[in-house]
């Protein structure tokens, strides 16, 4: 990821950590502090301040997005109009009779508010909150992949998720992302989010990653797939973008 320059102020160093937060919906007080070359007492207190003003949700070890982890109270979420758009695009992709595959994110239910209300197919998911809302489309059949629920990705992890992914076979699997870059492809911060990523991935014909642009050209270290293994990448931008020149050489933009 870009390092920020030192000798931040407190008001732009808390810019910075919030900007982290919307991107990928957690932080880690210890990854902020080499990022940011300052003690974790210093994110400790920046985290506290911004929790007392209702910016983030403070937990052990760093801080969660307010929108991510609440969007039933629709609180307010980050480029809700980007995601919108991406959303519109995306819902293009889903055809009557299709078996799909999603997770969690506040633009995967940009996605599942879109869907059309005759839709007929059958969906999987291993993010109980998106089951819910699916549920309210009385003519899909809805599938929750079960597991322990991680609250700070908002879906269901460990080894009974991973073996019943590999037991389905999908036409479509759809989800955002932490970081992708054209070279190294999908990656994520956690290890166990990364296996059941990498599970979805294994069980379904085509793959669209759906992103706002500003998640381009970014890396973390656990490894999910490679730009090759992606059909689709869905962005609010315009495919003729310059920005996404790098990505039109392995999948589809859209």
């Amino acid at each position: 990821m870009e390092q920020p320059s030192g000798g931040m102020f407190k008001n732009e160093r808390q810019a910075y950590i919030l900007r982290q937060i919307n991107l990928h919906n957690k932080v880690l007080s210890s990854s902020l502090s080499e990022e940011l070359n300052v003690s974790e007492d210093t994110i400790r207190r920046d985290l506290a301040e911004l929790a007392e003003a209702g910016d983030i949700i403070k937990v052990h070890g760093g801080a969660l997005s307010k929108s991510y982890h609440y969007p039933v109270q629709q609180t307010k979420v980050y480029a809700q109009e980007e995601k919108k758009i991406i959303a519109k695009k995306t819902v293009e992709l889903i055809k009557p009779g299709m078996t799909i595959l999603i997770e969690a994110g506040t633009t995967m239910l940009e996605l599942v508010r879109l869907l059309p209300e005759k839709l007929e197919a059958t969906f999987f998911t291993v993010s109980p909150l998106m089951a819910l809302h699916l549920a309210e489309y009385s003519l899909l059949k809805v599938i929750l992949i079960g597991g322990q629920m991680d609250m700070s990705s908002q879906i269901t992890l460990g080894e009974k998720p991973v073996y019943e992914l590999n037991q389905i076979k999908a036409d479509l699997c759809i989800f955002g992302v932490n970081a992708l870059n054209a070279k190294t492809g999908l990656t994520e911060r956690e290890w166990n989010v990364a296996q059941v990523k990498k599970a979805m991935i294994a069980c379904c014909d085509r793959l669209a990653v759906i992103t706002i642009s500003e998640k381009l050209n970014s890396t973390f270290n656990m490894k999910i797939c490679s730009p090759q293994q992606i059909d689709y990448l869905i962005t609010e931008l315009k495919p003729s973008d310059k920005k996404l020149i790098p990505y039109k050489k392995n999948m589809i933009v859209l």
